[in-house]
């Protein structure tokens, strides 16, 4: 369920009673950001009529009691962990209240458990991918320490640390993208049950339970956790741009793109040049704005957002007014706003970005489209522009040039050098 708190509750045997045991999961769904549980949200209302009936159906078993019930918090490896931490104590409280006022518990069998990252799921979901650098992080995620402490006890290091720092961020990003989804939402329940000691042997009928093939112990939770609030730090990419080939015909202009999500971005572009010299009339103008839509793929648009190969479509309007001492051509008509004397483009684009520095990419595009509109053809004539001719415009092939600088914005939206393997 996308979206949703996934809470797992385990029924373990006890050890000392020949080894039996018995396992069931319930799922129970939060919504994001929220701390409270909603019985009407999705498929809650049937999950925790089958949680409250399988309580009462041990209590009242005459073969099986229960032992302990262990409300576990859980955090996510990504994120804040303070806020994370908090999210899931109230979770975990909120299900407490409501399966114990549905269900008579003993205080005596209830405990808590706080924080536990599901390092363990993580581990488990890399070793069965084929993700960048899967050795390297499994190496981390094995042997390294979640805490690594200096000799006067501060914490200096860790494995989540690592993690995020090996190369470059790469192998992290790609976590972030292909797993943490399934490591959100989740808090866990424990709970144990033994039989009770047999006077005699009786035939008795087992709770209803669906029994799981991997039982989870409360020493190695690693389940999936937590979902983001809307007050937790999201990764954000934005990038500012500047076409270079505009800026050397003396054309200024500034893009800006954001990316969202799943390999897509959009950006905008605004360019403005109005120069002239009216002794000898010449013009050199130009104004006007674009909007895009990319897709990037490839290995390096895997490894992080706006970086590597991208296909894309795009529109734009502009004017223009060029003359050098002769005839001039002007796009539109004289005089208005950009909508009076627009002309138009619209097409398709290649590209791709190249890592330059830690917070800069150079993109390389090239677009073919249509371009449409009027302009005006005239003559400078005794300090006047004689008008000649109003024509259309229609083109279609090769209708626009990159190549921009582009300053990468963001939390984690760097570059990084590349490090030989360990």
């Amino acid at each position: 369920m996308k979206g949703f708190v996934l809470l797992a509750f385990m029924i373990f045997g006890c050890s000392h009673v020949l080894g039996q045991e018995s396992h069931k999961e319930f799922y129970v769904g939060f919504s994001v950001g929220k701390a409270t549980l909603n019985p009407t949200y999705g498929d809650n209302a049937t999950h925790l009529a089958e949680l409250v009936s399988f309580f009462e159906n041990v209590k009242k078993s005459s073969a099986f009691e229960l032992v302990e019930v262990v409300f576990c918090g859980t955090a996510s490896p990504e994120g804040g962990f303070n806020l994370n931490k908090g999210l899931a104590e109230k979770r975990r409280n909120s299900l407490e209240r409501y399966v114990r006022e549905g269900v008579s518990l003993s205080d005596g069998i209830i405990s808590r458990k706080g924080d536990v990252i599901a390092w363990k799921r993580l581990t488990e979901l890399v070793e069965r991918s084929d993700m960048p650098y899967r050795n390297e992080a499994l190496d981390i995620l094995r042997n390294t320490p979640e805490k690594i402490f200096n000799k006067r006890g501060e914490w200096v290091d860790g494995r989540k640390k690592q993690l995020m720092d090996l190369r470059g961020g790469r192998a992290w990003h790609y976590m972030h993208r292909h797993f943490f989804a399934e490591l959100r939402n989740v808090s866990v329940v424990l709970v144990t049950m033994c039989p009770k000691p047999a006077v005699e042997q009786i035939a008795v009928e087992m709770p209803t339970a669906k029994l799981a093939e991997n039982p989870i112990m409360p020493s190695n939770v690693a389940s999936p956790i937590r979902e983001r609030t809307s007050n937790e730090e999201r990764p954000f990419y934005m990038a500012l741009k500047t076409n270079m080939l505009y800026d050397v015909l003396a054309v200024p202009n500034l893009g800006v793109e954001f990316y969202l999500g799943r390999n897509w971005s959009v950006g905008g572009n605004w360019m403005y040049g109005w120069w002239k010299t009216n002794r000898k009339h010449r013009f050199w103008r130009m104004y006007g704005g674009e909007l895009t839509l990319r897709k990037w793929f490839g290995r390096r648009a895997a490894e992080k957002p706006l970086t590597g190969h991208h296909l894309g479509v795009y529109g734009e309007i502009f004017t223009y007014d060029f003359e050098w001492g002769g005839k001039g051509y002007m796009g539109g008509k004289p005089g208005g706003s950009l909508w009076d004397k627009m002309n138009y483009m619209a097409g398709v684009e290649y590209g791709y970005s190249l890592p330059v520095a830690r917070r800069l990419n150079i993109d390389f595009t090239l677009g073919v489209g249509y371009w449409g509109g009027t302009y005006l053809t005239y003559l400078p004539v005794d300090g006047h522009y004689v008008w000649q001719a109003t024509r259309k415009r229609q083109w279609i092939g090769p209708a626009k040039a990159e190549v921009s600088l582009v300053w990468l914005l963001g939390k984690n939206n760097s570059n990084h050098k590349r490090k030989g393997i360990r």
